[in-house]
């Protein structure tokens, strides 16, 4: 079968998934296709590309979601299909807010989002418009790079986030003990270790609920 850009991405994608992208060279995607490395330059030019390639295809099954006749609807469908594209391909994450991702199919997600928002009862203009999309996308990138971090760490130290809060029992209770810091005591303490998914959820409606209602000085 010849080569191909899609089946160049498709492999780079199926090593980084498994090994991350400091796993990711020229010369694995080349043994895994069955060809030279300096094959692969005739349609890549170099890794940067590679990894736009790889991030577009991403971006192709976050276009999956889809429109949907009410606007919140759809930015939900396309921001919990973000996080499904994330946890589905980490290293995805450590691309969001890197650089601009200006592919057909991020630039069609993109498009999608904007539009969604520009129909919010709290967007009237295009400032509005930018604030929205600025907001929402860094909340997506940041909660999606927490998530994923406390994924990989997880698993580096065989334990979840209760047995390393725990491990670190001792050293908190001193600092807890001086009284300096009530409410992170109330938070450790009282705080329950909330399900990933169902935060996420809560904290992006709230984001979308901010947007609706935004106040204008």
């Amino acid at each position: 079968m010849p080569l191909s850009r899609a089946k160049i991405a498709a492999t780079a994608i199926r090593i980084a998934d498994a090994h991350g992208l400091d796993g990711l060279s020229v010369r694995k995607i080349a043994k895994e296709l069955g060809v030279g490395p300096m094959r692969l330059y005739d349609y890549v030019i170099n890794r940067s590309e590679l990894l736009d390639l790889m991030v577009d295809a991403v971006y192709a099954q976050i276009a999956e979601a889809g429109q949907h006749p009410e606007w919140r609807a759809t930015v939900l469908a396309i921001v919990h299909r973000t996080r499904d594209a994330a946890l589905a391909h980490e290293w995805f994450a450590d691309l969001l807010g890197a650089r601009p991702h200006l592919g057909p199919h991020a630039l069609a997600v993109g498009e999608s989002i904007a539009a969604a928002l520009s129909q919010a009862p709290g967007v009237r203009d295009v400032d509005d418009l930018q604030r929205a999309v600025g907001a929402l996308n860094a909340f997506i990138v940041g909660a999606l790079r927490r998530e994923i971090t406390e994924r990989r760490t997880a698993r580096s130290t065989g334990t979840d986030v209760s047995a390393w809060q725990a491990a670190l029992g001792p050293y908190l209770t001193r600092m807890l003990e001086t009284g300096r810091y009530p409410t992170v005591a109330r938070l450790v303490i009282d705080g329950a270790h909330l399900d990933a998914e169902e935060t996420f959820h809560h904290n992006l409606i709230t984001i979308l609920d901010g947007i609706t209602s935004h106040p204008h000085p």
